[in-house]
């Protein structure tokens, strides 16, 4: 069961962390993954992780802005996300997958709940 939190309301430039718990996750799913979904926008992949490899994917328009990390001891991945703009607002949440191929395209087994985050200008 993956549980999202840590979403809000934040002006432009401000930061929030986002935390999923991924309790449960089966040893095949390894990777995890930050969506995020805008009104009347589809659904779009913020950032993928490996688990076995390390391997970390940012989409081009949060580079350099948020970070995606984990605490394998308490079942945790987090994003913390910086300089925030009013463009990040949007639902969002975390999943875990097979691969971070399955991560890329979007196409993860198994979805959290999702956490609003809104950013005013």
């Amino acid at each position: 069961q993956l549980q999202a939190s840590g979403g809000g309301l934040v002006r432009a430039g401000g930061s929030l962390t986002l935390s999923c718990v991924t309790s449960g996750r089966a040893h095949d799913e390894d990777a995890i993954g930050w969506f995020r979904q805008a009104p009347g926008k589809e659904r779009e992949r913020v950032s993928c992780f490996s688990s076995s490899s390390g391997e970390v994917y940012y989409e081009d328009s949060v580079k350099g802005r948020f970070t995606i990390s984990t605490d394998n001891a308490k079942n945790t991945v987090y994003l913390q996300m910086d300089s925030l703009k009013p463009e990040d607002t949007a639902v969002y949440y975390c999943a875990v997958g097979f691969n971070l191929i399955a991560c890329l395209g979007t196409a993860m087994s198994r979805w959290g709940n999702g956490t609003q985050v809104t950013v005013s200008s």
